[in-house]
């Protein structure tokens, strides 16, 4: 009998050993391609924009007396997550350099990796411009300017995108195909799509739910309980529920880009994560990415180095509060950890940590600039 247990519970093991093994694989390593040649951009969002002042319009703009409550800001995870909104005011008189901190400990270079700097840089806040130099670009439609900071023992690196429509804010998927597992490195991907600047997006290819919108199309409709940032056609942002709507009932209100990671950092101008919140399983201090908002079609990209020796990395409370030192209205958190990557001008600005050395984690998408 004894003999007997012990066998039934060496192949309970070996069962449970295989079952573990498969989930593994199954979520982080098995590859299926639902889509190749997923490429189409909806143009149309573009002819006719959603008027945001319509009471049917996802993520119109709150009333008068929640945005008075919006304004006491709040360290609680999801404070009055039933009724959120973050459509932006148009008036909100952020400008371009508004957000910047001139007491900030920003540095007097940029120092990623690879970095070939070659433009100008103003002592007083380590900021590189110059028409077309390595850290800046400039033309009819965009504009970009990069920044790097020293935060929380943490170097941590901000574009400043102005454009002058959403569109021009785009993005894709590796090896343009829309599938579980399809990765290639952030670099590789913008260099496809020939992007001036680019971030990693919210990996969406290791989920089997939470809304994928992508350039006005719609992917994937299956909700996942979560907040969803939506960036709209006319250079707006809302987070909403995506239980709230459907994925084809947002983009026929104008939704242009939809991601599904969260949390959501910054709401109405206030952090909305409290000091222990954290993404699932991941560690305290991070490598992290984030996309913000401060004025209709006014955006920032931010990505952090960490788990290195130069590089400590950032809480999600200490990004929402850095975030929210930008002047950003609505800021939200992407995929971090070995996946947090920057480029820009045909280079990786940030280093990048995958597996305790500096290099670049293969992902499912990324959001860039073209």
């Amino acid at each position: 009998m004894k003999d007997k247990g012990k066998i039934l519970f060496i192949g309970y093991i070996v069962v449970l050993f295989i079952f573990t093994a498969y989930i593994i694989f199954d979520t982080f390593v098995f590859s299926t391609s639902y889509m190749t040649d997923a490429v189409e951009v909806n143009m149309a969002l573009f002819e006719q924009q959603p008027d945001s002042s319509s009471p049917d319009s996802a993520g119109t703009p709150a009333s008068s007396e929640q945005n008075t409550a919006a304004d006491n800001e709040s360290t609680e995870p999801n404070a009055s997550s039933d009724n959120r909104y973050s459509r932006e005011n148009p008036s909100y008189p952020g400008g371009k350099n508004s957000r910047r901190n001139d007491t900030r400990d920003s540095l007097n270079r940029y120092g990623g990796r690879n970095s070939s700097y070659s433009g100008s840089v103003s002592p007083e806040k380590g900021e590189i411009s110059g028409y077309a130099s390595d850290m800046s670009y400039q033309d009819d439609n965009i504009s970009i300017t990069l920044t790097e900071y020293r935060e929380y023992n943490s170097s941590v690196y901000v574009a400043d995108i102005v454009l002058s429509s959403a569109q021009y804010l785009k993005t894709a998927f590796a090896r343009n195909t829309y599938g579980r597992n399809v990765t290639a490195e952030t670099s590789s991907i913008a260099r496809s799509n020939d992007a001036i600047l680019a971030i990693n997006g919210d990996y969406y290819g290791a989920q089997e739910k939470g809304y994928v919108i992508r350039n006005g199309i719609v992917y994937r409709n299956t909700p996942k309980g979560t907040d969803v940032l939506c960036i709209y056609a006319d250079g707006t942002a809302a987070i909403i529920s995506d239980l709230s709507c459907s994925a084809e009932e947002l983009v026929q209100k104008g939704v242009w880009q939809a991601f599904t990671f969260g949390p959501a950092l910054v709401e109405n101008g206030s952090v909305t994560v409290g000091t222990r919140d954290e993404v699932s399983q991941a560690m305290t201090s991070n490598p992290r990415t984030a996309i913000g908002l401060i004025d209709n079609n006014h955006f920032v990209f931010v990505v952090s180095d960490g788990r290195t020796n130069q590089s400590e990395g950032l809480t999600l409370y200490e990004l929402a509060q850095f975030m929210k030192s930008l002047g950003v209205m609505t800021a939200y958190n992407l995929d971090g950890g070995g996946s947090s990557t920057m480029y820009f001008n045909g280079q990786v600005i940030n280093n990048p940590t995958t597996n305790g050395r500096i290099s670049e984690r293969s992902v499912s998408d990324i959001v860039y600039i073209r």
